[in-house]
C-alpha cells in the first residue's frame, strides 16, 4: 500500500525514484522515524526561530530576574537534542543516497546489457546482410546489368 500522493507508476506530477518511494514507505511505517522527521522538519523552519525568540524574550523579561544560568542549561540541552536530530537526518540522507545509488547501478547495468545485446544483434544482422548481398569480387548479386 502506498502513501497518498505516492505513485509507483511514473507520471509527470507524482513520478518518484523507486528508492525515494521505498524510503518514504519505510519511514512512514516506523513511529520513531516519523517523530524524528516531524521534529527535524519543525527545527528547520522559521516557526522554530520565532517560537524561540518569543519564549526566550518572555523568559528573560518576565519569568526570571536572573535567567542566564537556567537559560544556558536549557539552551545547551536543546542543542544536544537538536544535534542528535541533525545526525539522524544525515543518516537518513546517507541511507537514501546509498539505496538510490544501488538502484541506479542495477538499472544502468541492465541497460548496458540490453544495449550490448542490441549492438551484437545489429552486428550479426549486418554481417548476414553483407554475406547475402555481396559476392566475392565486390559486385552485388542484385546489381543491375548494363
Amino acid at each position: 500500500m502506498t502513501s497518498p500522493g505516492l505513485s509507483t507508476t511514473p507520471t509527470t506530477q507524482t513520478a518518484r525514484h523507486p528508492s525515494v518511494a521505498a524510503e518514504v514507505e519505510r519511514r512512514s511505517a516506523d513511529v520513531q522515524l516519523r517523530i524524528a522527521d516531524a521534529i527535524t522538519k519543525f527545527a528547520g523552519s522559521m516557526m522554530f526561530v520565532y517560537v524561540h525568540v518569543i519564549v526566550f524574550a518572555v523568559w528573560m523579561l518576565v519569568v526570571e530576574k536572573s535567567p542566564w544560568p537556567t537559560l544556558t542549561l536549557i539552551v545547551s540541552l536543546e542543542a544536544i537534542f537538536l544535534s542528535t536530530f541533525v545526525m539522524i537526518g544525515q543518516n537518513r540522507q546517507a541511507d537514501f543516497q546509498q539505496h538510490k545509488a544501488d538502484h541506479d547501478f542495477v538499472a544502468n547495468e541492465q541497460e548496458l546489457q540490453a544495449n550490448t545485446a542490441l549492438t551484437k544483434t545489429i552486428a550479426d544482422l549486418t554481417r548476414e546482410i553483407h554475406s547475402t548481398i555481396c559476392v566475392p569480387g565486390g559486385s552485388s548479386t542484385n546489381a543491375p546489368s548494363t
